[in-house]
């Protein structure tokens, strides 16, 4: 049982500090599941590739998945799907319970005090700071599971990412377009 109260330790603290949404959270998501040694950084690239294709914000279906997953992983007493269950169920109560009442509480306090010069100076302040835990979280997912380790892989793989890039940016292909199109490409080259 152990397991759960690190997993809701480990969601408390993501769900307290993890501004600006999944892609802001990576970084500390990895640092309190991977680290550890609960899941591997490959199972960690997965899970993000996955989340970012079911619906709903990445944090809460990471949190879901990796709830129901390390259990299993952490004795094998939990590996049945009901103990998944629980942790699925724990976890993403717990990656939620912090914004909730964040925003239940202070949500008239912004409002009441929109125009503060306190209040726009904190917004712009966390709005950098999310910038730069995506540009983190980039940075975070540029690595061998994601783009591989021969030189023939690396270089296909920035390839893929550059055309996706410029097809979505500029051309403005829709983005469920370029997914399909990547994962042939994907399929076809590895």
């Amino acid at each position: 049982m152990i397991i759960y109260l690190r997993l809701s330790w480990a969601y408390l603290k993501i769900g307290l500090f993890g501004f600006g949404g999944g892609y802001a959270m990576l970084a500390l998501i990895e640092s309190e599941i991977v680290d550890p040694g609960w899941i591997t950084e490959q199972m960690f690239t997965d899970i993000v590739a996955i989340s970012q294709m079911t619906p709903g914000p990445i944090g809460i279906n990471s949190a879901t998945y990796i709830g129901y997953v390390v259990p299993g992983q952490y004795s094998a007493a939990f590996a049945s799907p009901l103990w998944g269950l629980l942790g699925s169920i724990i976890c993403t109560l717990t990656v939620m319970l912090p914004s909730f009442l964040l925003v239940r509480y202070t949500s008239h306090l912004i409002s009441r005090h929109r125009e503060s010069t306190v209040i726009k100076g904190a917004f712009m302040g966390l709005r950098l700071v999310v910038v730069g835990l995506i540009a983190s979280a980039a940075l975070l997912l540029m690595n061998s599971a994601n783009f591989g380790e021969a030189p023939r892989e690396v270089i296909a793989s920035i390839s893929i990412c550059v055309v996706a890039f410029v097809l979505v940016y500029f051309v403005k292909w829709h983005p469920i377009l370029i997914i399909l199109l990547a994962g042939l490409a994907g399929y076809f080259i590895f």
